[in-house]
C-alpha cells in the first residue's frame, strides 16, 4: 500500500476546499502585492491561484490528473520564482544604494 493512500477515503469536496483556500489566499496576496506595487510578487502569487484553479480541473473531473498536475506545477515554479525575485528585489536596491552612499 503506498504511503497516503488514507487520503483515497476523503470525498472530493474536501480537496476542492483546500484547493479554493489556496486559490482565495493567493489572490489575496496578489491583490496586496500588486497595491503596494510590488509587481513580481504580484504575478507571482497570481500564477500560484491559476495553478490551483488547473488543481481544481481535475476534482471537478475535467481534465486528468497527468494534464492539471503538470500545468499546475509549472506555474508553481514560475510563481516561485517570481515570489524569490520580488522578495531580493529591494534587498538588493538597498544593499546597492548603501555601497553608493559609502562611496560618496
Amino acid at each position: 500500500m503506498p504511503f497516503g493512500s488514507f487520503l483515497n477515503a476523503f470525498p472530493p469536496a474536501f480537496f476542492l476546499v483546500v484547493h479554493l483556500a489556496a486559490f482565495v489566499i493567493g489572490a489575496y496576496f496578489a491583490s496586496r502585492a500588486f497595491a503596494t506595487n510590488a509587481r513580481p510578487l504580484g504575478w507571482g502569487f497570481t500564477l500560484f491561484a491559476i495553478a490551483e484553479l488547473f488543481y481544481m480541473t481535475y476534482h471537478l473531473d475535467w481534465t486528468v490528473f497527468p494534464f492539471a498536475h503538470t500545468i499546475a506545477e509549472v506555474l508553481d515554479l514560475v510563481a516561485f520564482i517570481l515570489v524569490f525575485v520580488g522578495a531580493v528585489q529591494p534587498v538588493l536596491a538597498r544593499g546597492r544604494a548603501s555601497a553608493a552612499h559609502a562611496r560618496a
